[in-house]
């Protein structure tokens, strides 16, 4: 590859996580309006409704989905690096079929289960007509899935982008209006207008490119058994993670109390959500692409390389400030109440620092469809990060809980590392090696600033420690990349 090639693909690899971490940023600040608005239109107990119901849906949705909208972009994306239309066309129609079988599938649990699901998650009244009622949001949100599994196994990245705008701008528009005129009532109208708006923004942009073709699709269920293989072991993986983090919450509810596991909560969520801003584009763009190259040793290790430099330069900087500004930003996004969680969230943010390097390595696995494998290393993974929190906890409270994250994140890393080594021959490059190392003491620094007491030397230290770490990641993105000439000249012919 030459200079030229390895700039545009650095520039391609920093366009669309900047796009989609931006498209995240938006949510996340959509979301928080959303939820402040409903907030104070439906009170504690309605956002407590409203959660409860998302939760389950969720949950059954992921269940009865098979993991096609993650393993169908595998499969059509080595069919689209192809080039042969007529098969990648013909592929398509298989997912749509797995993706109605899978809709009606969930429909009818969620029907089915209905009693059930309103004696288990409610201790007062029979919410079995509200479940029956949501069916269709389950339905709706798995023809999804499979559209938006189309769109990024073929690289339709910018439709991508507005699917996620709009369907932001519309979740405000849409139930902010039915919250002030029908209150609790509105909510589960709301999880069904949401579901569906959301399909119809994905539908319009997928059936634009690939319309809809019912000839020839007798007896294509069977071709997609490999795929669905693949999105089990997915479903399954997320069940295991699902099932720790009940762990977690009851062990430290038991061991501690209700405020303890609020604190937790709020400490995890922030931390992950945060940093989640740079993941986002990975199952978009890069998986796709890692997925259509997976035969080729040398690609996949220049590809992965490549992403790992891109995620660590974009993220470090900003988990650096966010350790600086943990004690003013939690305040600000929750109460002065979760003041306790500071010191566990600042270390936990190292768990990012490590998730950074290990996710685009641990995709190897899934672009290989190795499900086995996969569900394995998550599993091992799960086990792991229960047993080290409840020992993290037992010793240094909170605290000890952020140490553990970062602990078993550290050990997820050189679990998935050696097993791309001897499975797929994955070398990791000395740049990564050195890029990381940079930032990841750079960030050491920001953490040893926590402790100083001044507030002035504070704040002093703090920002020069981000200014170094934004200059080196600066720095290094404008030697690797044609992105900033690109823009400079875009922005001179203006």
């Amino acid at each position: 590859m030459n200079d030229t090639e390895s700039k545009d693909s650095y520039g391609h690899v920093l366009k669309y996580t900047g796009i989609f971490g931006g498209v995240q940023g938006l949510n996340i600040l959509m979301g928080l309006v959303r939820n402040k608005l409903v907030a104070v239109m439906l009170g504690p107990s309605g956002m407590g409704l409203m959660a409860l119901f998302n939760s389950t849906i969720t949950f059954i949705s992921q269940a009865t989905n098979l993991g096609i909208s993650f393993s169908a972009v595998k499969h059509l994306s080595e069919e689209f690096d192809s080039g042969n239309a007529e098969r990648m066309e013909h592929f398509i129609r298989v997912i749509r079929a797995w993706s109605l079988l899978t809709a009606l599938f969930g429909m009818l649990v969620c029907m089915a289960v209905g009693p059930l699901l309103s004696d288990y998650t409610f201790s007062w009244g029979d919410h079995t007509l509200h479940f029956i009622l949501l069916a269709p949001a389950v339905g709706l949100l798995a023809v999804t899935g499979g559209e938006t599994a189309i769109l990024k196994a073929v690289r339709r990245l910018r439709p991508l982008a507005m699917i996620q705008i709009c369907s932001v701008f519309a979740s405000l528009v849409v139930s902010v209006p039915i919250f002030l005129f029908f209150g609790q009532a509105g909510i589960v109208p709301v999880i069904v207008l949401m579901a569906f708006m959301n399909m119809l923004f994905t539908v319009a942009y997928s059936y634009r490119f690939y319309p809809l073709r019912l000839c020839g699709s007798r007896g294509i269920l069977g071709e997609g058994m490999q795929m669905v293989r693949l999105g089990v072991a997915f479903v399954l993986a997320g069940i295991l993670g699902s099932g720790s983090e009940i762990v977690i919450r009851s062990y430290l509810n038991v061991c501690g109390d209700l405020d303890v596991v609020g604190l937790y909560n709020a400490g995890f969520m922030l931390t992950i959500t945060y940093a989640g801003m740079v993941f986002s584009a990975m199952e978009t763009d890069y998986f796709p692409r890692l997925s259509a190259l997976n035969h080729d040793v040398e690609a996949v290790n220049i590809t992965v390389n490549r992403q790992i430099e891109v995620s660590v330069l974009l993220l470090s900087p900003m988990l650096a400030m966010f350790i600086i500004s943990l004690p003013v930003l939690l305040p600000l996004l929750y109460s002065g109440r979760f003041i306790p969680v500071v010191e566990m969230a600042q270390v936990a943010v190292f768990s990012m620092y490590i998730k950074s390097v290990s996710l685009p390595v641990a995709y190897i696995t899934l672009a290989k469809g190795d499900s086995v494998a996969y569900l394995i290393l998550e599993g091992v993974f799960d086990v792991a990060l229960v047993l080290l929190i409840m020992l993290g906890y037992e010793h240094w409270g909170l605290t000890g809980t952020g140490i553990a994250l970062s602990v078993a994140y550290l050990l997820d890393l050189v679990m998935i590392i050696v097993y791309a080594r001897v499975r797929y021959q994955y070398v990791i490059s000395s740049r990564v090696c050195l890029y990381v190392l940079l930032q990841l003491l750079l960030g050491m620094a920001a953490y040893a600033v926590t402790f100083v007491q001044d507030a002035w030397l504070y704040w002093s230290l703090g920002i020069f420690v981000f200014m170094v770490s934004a200059a080196v990641s600066l720095y290094i993105l404008y030697k690797k990349t044609s992105l900033w000439n690109k823009l400079k000249q875009k922005y001179l012919r203006k």
